[in-house]
């Protein structure tokens, strides 16, 4: 049914909303700004210039500071949040991610990472699980962020397939948005409802089989 499987990194692959929202609060801290976990949820799947726009408004104080002055906030919370991802280790992977992602090597898929984030090649490193991937397509590599397509669509380039032959993995509400608007089936991993094709609560104890017959049904 499909040739290639893409994957969202973080929320997907392995939890790191944690790592973010510590570094997200601690330079809010820095800037008098009070963030909360529930302020955390609006920055999923967002890029790190938006986050860094959502924070300042949510502080009143968006204004205040220059093109240049964010483009340095935003420096100062990815030096926090790599601080933090240098604890990841393969016992970080969420469950069931790699034995689906190992299956669909096995049964001929192509396999590839579909992220936002600019430090994807440092997680899959502290992963240890690069080698899984036939493609890793970052926010390095695209001038537009989710829920804009162009992540997935270079990924399904780069791996030599047409979208309609794409399934796409993602816990975000502009991840799903993303997957929809590049014309791709999109499973959705969360805990509540997204407007996936299919939505798991977790990886774990799944098989392709059963995304492919959830999906036919």
């Amino acid at each position: 049914m499909f040739k290639c499987a893409i994957f969202d990194l973080d929320g997907v692959i392995v939890d790191t909303a944690r790592f973010h929202y510590l570094a997200w609060s601690r330079l809010a801290d820095n800037l008098g700004v009070n963030f909360t976990v529930a302020n955390n949820e609006l920055l999923k799947g967002v890029s790190r210039e938006e986050s860094l726009d959502i924070l300042l408004d949510i502080g009143g104080v968006k204004s205040v500071f220059s093109n240049m002055e964010k483009q340095k906030l935003a420096e100062c919370k990815n030096r926090f949040y790599l601080e933090y991802i240098e604890k990841l280790t393969p016992a970080d992977i969420l469950p069931g991610v790699e034995e689906l992602i190992c299956e669909m090597r096995l049964r001929g898929l192509k396999v590839a990472i579909g992220s936002s984030s600019k430090n994807t090649t440092v997680v899959l490193n502290r992963l240890g699980i690069e080698a899984l991937f036939d493609s890793v397509v970052d926010g390095n590599m695209i001038q537009m962020a989710k829920p804009s397509p162009e992540v997935f669509e270079l990924g399904a380039e780069r791996c030599g397939v047409s979208p309609d032959e794409c399934v796409v993995f993602e816990d975000a509400v502009v991840g799903v948005e993303a997957a929809k608007n590049a014309g791709m089936i999109c499973v959705g991993i969360s805990d509540s409802k997204l407007n996936a094709d299919v939505v798991y609560d977790s990886l774990k104890g799944v098989t392709l089989d059963m995304i492919t017959e959830r999906i036919k049904s």
